[in-house]
């Protein structure tokens, strides 16, 4: 994911509910415009009526679109709903579970992921780790190569090679980053599309951008992004969508999806100026670059949904590992506007892995061609 380096727009708005007596009832306005739309608009019916964190109805929220207000911290409480991705993911695992059985009893096999792994990179080995995990949690098998950091391009080819053809196994999954030494996309590529679970094909990528065609698998974190918001009963289509980030993993497909979904999308990335002000225009934000905070309260247009996908270490002297978690959104502004977000960690994480398992599960069916 690329490195941005914005600078803040000046002005900032935010949302106010009658709640905080500091604000004047006559600087506030209901949502009018499609481009302004209340926040019920966004939420599933279940959430319609009312706001969990203080007890409003949303329809009563109102604000002042054009109006600034310079500091987030004027709405004491959070008013958005927590998207809870560790909860939905749960609900897919037992999904998938409950299908990987029915897959098994009809055809007498089980789906199958072999992952391969370069170097001894502490972050990958645990999300290999926890890959495996959810293999097994879900009775899929899994296999794993796992060569030395000095390994051949050759070395890895052949083990990508024996997978493709190893009718055990259904998805192939190469663990990123590679050594700085090797082609990257040379090996990407080598993987069967037909057992790319994780998408990164560039012929699974090229189906994806175009209309009308298929890709076989799309990308892990792009498709646990728009699973998050369809199964939260957040409307895409019509939609205002802003991406931030444009980075071939994530920024770049998800904007896709957004696309294929109905959604009128702009992408944010280092070049783009007034990267606030643009970023104020969507009612669904996806943040996906890979900067602590760098999304402040400001940029968020009062009752958009907010998906967070980056997950950052920052020094946090008061814990005990000397560093806490947080995304590229500045959860503790965003949720005071926003009408929806994930959080980090807990929101898209967990969804990633999930996508991984479906994934793996509907190549297993369409090999052998099980519906």
């Amino acid at each position: 994911m690329e490195s941005l380096t914005f600078k803040s727009a000046a002005n900032s708005l935010y949302f106010h509910s009658p709640k905080h007596s500091s604000i004047k009832a006559s600087r506030l306005q209901f949502f009018r415009s499609s481009s302004t739309a209340p926040y019920h608009s966004f939420l599933p019916e279940r959430h319609a009526s009312l706001s969990p964190s203080i007890g409003l109805k949303l329809h009563e929220i109102c604000v002042n679109p054009i109006m600034a207000v310079q500091d987030a911290s004027l709405a004491s409480e959070p008013v958005a709903i927590v998207i809870d991705g560790k909860s939905i993911a749960k609900q897919i695992r037992n999904e998938i579970a409950v299908e990987v059985s029915r897959v098994k009893d009809a055809l007498g096999i089980v789906p199958g992921l072999a992952v391969i792994l370069v170097g001894s990179r502490p972050d990958s080995q645990t999300y290999v780790r926890n890959k495996k995990k959810a293999c097994e949690a879900v009775g899929i098998t899994s296999q794993e190569v796992h060569l030395p950091e000095d390994s051949s391009e050759e070395e890895v080819l052949t083990a990508v090679s024996r997978f493709n053809v190893d009718p055990t196994v259904h998805g192939i999954l190469i663990q990123l980053p590679l050594p700085k030494h090797m082609n990257e996309e040379k090996i990407v590529n080598a993987v069967s599309i037909e057992k790319d679970v994780d998408g990164f094909n560039e012929l699974n990528i090229g189906r994806l951008a175009m209309q009308g065609r298929a890709p076989l698998f799309v990308p892990c974190t792009p498709k646990g992004c728009i699973e998050l918001l369809t199964r939260s009963g957040i409307k895409i289509e019509g939609k205002r969508a802003v991406v931030v980030g444009r980075s071939n993993i994530v920024g770049t497909p998800v904007a896709l999806l957004l696309q294929r979904h109905n959604a009128t999308v702009s992408i944010v990335h280092s070049r783009t100026n007034n990267p606030a002000e643009i970023t104020r225009e969507a009612d669904i934000v996806i943040a996906a670059v890979g900067v602590a905070n760098l999304v402040r309260g400001n940029w968020i247009k009062p009752g958009a949904v907010v998906i967070d996908v980056g997950i950052n270490a920052v020094d946090d002297p008061t814990s005990q590992r000397g560093y806490r978690l947080v995304g590229d959104v500045c959860y503790e502004e965003a949720c005071k506007i926003a009408s929806a977000i994930t959080p980090v960690p807990g929101g898209v994480g967990p969804m990633t892995i999930a996508m991984l398992l479906s994934n793996t599960l509907a190549s297993a069916k369409r090999l052998h061609n099980f519906q």
